[in-house]
């Protein structure tokens, strides 16, 4: 059956009853808002609230199933640990102090708030930094006190794009085999934190940024700040650098060393890649809810079906 995509109308009507619920939800909270600016409109919907020095957060394109508790929970996850990061000195986004620290739901959206940040003139969204930006994010985050959920990219939203693959116009028969060959191949292996330390025994793991650190910071006039903490969980740093080639790596072994972090497994450098070249594929099953990513992915499409197919 053919994806039943959203039109150009449908996008632009979704960004308006998202902005005026964000809106109604900041002005119950008593902020001061007298225009809506939208900062970034991809994955999530970012707005200015002017003249306050808030933006809201509101994830627009979500995975099939995705319930308003589980999302609650993941926001809180992203609030607390920037909070943390904040409070321990580490530059990273932080949660608006105006509002309480805990997602927002207006209508069927739910919303966080952060500080309007002071962005640079040159700043340039998901531009690869410095791979020791990710050592040090990742020797702060191994002190962070809360419980997290393990491999939350993996665990939480990829098996219901799995899921919903049958039937993409954008995906051969091929490539469908292949896609479901390696999940359920990967499933036993990163399913849980006892099952990965069932094969990986002597991997540490840790609190991780969950989605390319070094390419989700923000350049301020003031300098970086990490970014970008929705997908935070418990993991191997090794994720926090797939599919970001042997250069990274390289530069990032460079920076852990002298932070006293451990340096990259190769074997399980190897499987991290693997599973986010899987889950690439599996955001094809998002191309109705955003169509631009039909175009943006066919760029790692074409590397997956390149490389050689996952051996465990």
């Amino acid at each position: 059956m053919p994806d039943v995509v959203l039109t150009p109308e449908e996008l632009a009507a979704r960004t308006s009853v998202a902005t005026e619920a964000a809106f109604n939800a900041a002005t119950d909270l008593g902020l001061k808002v007298e225009e809506t600016r939208v900062l970034h409109n991809v994955f999530s919907l970012v707005i200015h609230l002017s003249p306050s020095p808030v933006v809201v957060r509101i994830p627009v394109v979500l995975p099939q199933g995705t319930t308003p508790e589980q999302l609650t929970l993941k926001q809180q996850r992203e609030l607390d640990v920037a909070d943390w990061l904040r409070r321990e000195n580490v530059p990273a986004v932080r949660p608006s102090p105006l509002v309480p620290l805990e997602p927002v739901r207006e209508d069927d959206f739910s919303m966080t708030f952060w500080e309007l940040a002071d962005v640079a003139d040159d700043h340039e969204p998901y531009a690869a930094g410095d791979p020791a930006l990710s050592a040090a994010l990742h020797a702060a985050l191994v002190a962070y006190p809360g419980v997290l959920p393990f491999l939350v990219p993996f665990n939480e939203g990829l098996p219901e794009l799995m899921d919903s693959l049958e039937g993409s116009q954008h995906l051969t028969d091929e490539d469908l085999d292949r896609a479901f060959a390696e999940w359920h191949a990967l499933r036993p292996v990163l399913g849980s934190a006892a099952a990965f330390r069932d094969r990986f025994p002597s991997v540490d793991l840790q609190p991780i940024q969950g989605d390319a650190p070094s390419h989700n910071v923000i350049r301020c006039r003031h300098g970086l700040i990490f970014g970008d903490f929705e997908d935070v969980c418990l993991g191997p740093v090794e994720w926090d650098l797939a599919g970001q080639g042997p250069e990274t790596v390289a530069a990032y072994d460079a920076a852990a060393g002298p932070l006293g972090m451990r340096t990259v497994d190769p074997d399980l450098q190897r499987v991290m890649d693997a599973a986010r070249n899987l889950q690439a594929v599996g955001a094809f099953a998002l191309v109705p809810q955003l169509p631009l990513l039909a175009e943006g992915l066919q760029h790692q499409l074409k590397a997956w079906r390149e490389s050689p197919a996952l051996v465990l």
